[in-house]
């Protein structure tokens, strides 16, 4: 559903200070000063695209501010690119000054002051989308705000066509669409991003590099958690799920599968640790955010090759002296007797089998 907002019905007494509500609410607070004595006219349309809002203005001559009180007024901190469809402004922000003309691109980030000033009327796209999703380095960012990226310039000579041409066409895609095209927005820009921070191209993708960084972390985090899922951590960092198994295409695991091996590892490491009262195996499975006891042996015994209680009692007789085989398919003593190991089963030697780190 679109929103649209518009001063062709208010007064004119009232039009200034009803666009600067309407903008400031429907994009980041800021204030809007007309460049004109006469009345002014602006037009505002709004669209969702899952966490990605694209936003379409036309308006009379004005300047556009945003402060560091203006700042500390927003919840969120975004991203924003703006594509110029006519006219012409100036930007400055991280105190460089660029002019943008018709067809030209512009990164800037919410966070960091910024202003506009447009000399006629105008009409301009304007994509915005939380930073924690784009997951760009301040530097890098601090490279690309400032600068003007026309349709000659490399990447942005592929990017400026799809924007406009999603930008159009918006309220037109049903959820799951939406869903797509946010995470390949957010892609594109990350892109976009690298390319001009670094333009000879031998510098690693941070925009993915740090947004996968951020991710490992919540998971580490919120391992207890049972609903801990690819798609709530989607949620979480507001991308697709699509965007976020991309993200791990070249981590040799799955989301799921991380997860899942990161829970047994808490969990080895609790149940081999000595303690005054131990507690049940069942307790620990469910303070790593295993709801089924069942399910966490099965994965357990697959994972380490005996069952949690087996670990337990293998690990307390390593810590009390007692000896146990250098090699799982060493079968020689009682202990392998009675905890057999399966072929795909791997060394006892620590609480950390290698075959779960390198999975």
């Amino acid at each position: 559903m679109s929103l649209v907002l518009t001063t062709a019905s208010v007064p004119d007494q009232d039009k200034v200070a009803y666009w600067n509500e309407v903008v400031s609410r429907t994009l980041v607070p800021m204030t809007v000063a007309p460049r004109d004595d006469g009345p002014f006219d602006g037009r505002i349309t709004a669209h969702r695209l899952a966490y990605l809002q694209v936003s379409t203005l036309e308006a009379d001559a004005e300047r556009v501010s945003r402060t560091p009180a203006l700042i500390s007024r927003s919840s969120e901190a975004l991203m924003a690119v703006g594509v110029q469809i006519s006219g012409t402004a100036t930007f400055v922000q991280d105190g460089r000054r660029t002019q943008v003309h018709e067809g030209d691109l512009v990164v800037y980030d919410t966070t960091r002051p910024y202003s506009f000033d447009y000399p006629g009327r105008f009409a301009a796209h304007v994509f915005q989308l939380p930073r924690r999703a784009l997951g760009v380095s301040d530097a890098d960012i601090r490279r690309v705000t400032g600068d003007a990226i026309g349709t000659g310039d490399g990447f942005g000579a592929m990017l400026l066509p799809f924007l406009a041409t999603l930008a159009s066409s918006a309220d037109s895609y049903p959820a799951g669409v939406a869903n797509r095209l946010a995470g390949n927005v957010v892609d594109l820009f990350a892109t976009l991003i690298a390319e001009r921070a670094h333009p000879g191209g031998d510098a690693p993708d941070t925009a993915r590099s740090h947004l996968l960084l951020r991710v490992r972390e919540h998971i580490d985090r919120n391992l207890g958690d049972p609903g801990l899922s690819p798609e709530s951590i989607a949620r979480t960092f507001r991308i697709s799920v699509r965007y976020l198994h991309r993200l791990f295409e070249g981590e040799h695991v799955t989301v799921a599968r991380l997860i899942q091996r990161r829970r047994l590892e808490e969990c080895s490491r609790e149940l081999a640790r000595r303690a005054g009262t131990a507690p049940t195996v069942s307790s620990v499975a469910q303070r790593w955010g295993f709801v089924s006891p069942a399910h966490f042996s099965r994965a357990f015994r697959a994972a380490y090759g005996v069952s949690p209680r087996e670990w337990r009692s293998l690990r307390t007789a390593q810590d009390r002296g007692g000896r146990l085989p250098a090699d799982p398919s060493v079968r020689s003593s009682a202990v392998t007797e009675r905890y057999p190991v399966s072929r795909t089963a791997v060394p006892l030697r620590t609480a950390l089998p290698s075959r779960l780190e390198t999975v």
